[in-house]
């Protein structure tokens, strides 16, 4: 989704969208709003998704709020959005908020490899790839750290946990991309 769903409006103004942007946690806010919640709160720390109660590590600008950035009133929320990804979208807090962030990451990646408009940088294409098809070798090899011929199904963990780090590396690499796209420096 490059702009939140039509028919949708502002969780914090109740108003239409003004600067959508796209929190971790996949809900849409206005670009101020957001970010009147985070000065309203510890602006040491990230704000929580006043929906879900999710700590918000990165924002991500719809595309139409990118296009706009000519207009000053929009590029200035845009520099906002830019100063609080620097201080929290780099980072992802422990295991638990990775894991949250995971199905996000993905479908954003999983949406940006197969739009031909979009292009992600051949070396990330790359890295994503490979520990792509790096984990279906393992998955498929007969050799296994914990074989699923004298284990059974225990032996089948060792397979899952291969494929829960290889999607953490790629939402990893897709969170970098995303980062220095929208805000990191």
């Amino acid at each position: 989704m490059e702009g939140p769903p039509v028919n949708d409006c502002c969780s914090i103004c109740h108003g239409s969208f003004n600067v959508p942007c796209q929190a971790n946690c996949s809900h849409w806010f206005c670009g101020n709003c957001i970010m009147l919640v985070w000065h309203h709160g510890s602006s040491l720390h990230p704000c929580k998704c006043p929906l879900c109660r999710r700590h918000i590590t990165l924002l991500v600008p719809g595309e139409a709020s990118l296009r706009e950035r000519h207009n000053s009133a929009v590029a200035e929320i845009l520099e906002k959005v830019e100063k609080y990804n620097r201080y929290f979208g780099g980072q992802s807090n422990g295991l638990i908020q990775r894991l949250q962030d995971l199905p996000f990451l993905l479908r954003r990646l999983l949406r940006e490899m197969t739009d031909p408009q979009r292009s992600l940088p051949l070396v990330i294409k790359a890295r994503v790839y490979l520990a792509m098809f790096l984990s279906t070798i393992y998955i498929f090899s007969p050799i296994d750290i914990i074989p699923e011929a004298i284990l059974g199904i225990v032996g089948l963990l060792d397979d899952l946990l291969i494929v829960l780090v290889c999607f953490l590396h790629v939402a990893a690499i897709y969170r970098s991309v995303l980062y220095y796209r929208h805000g990191g420096s």
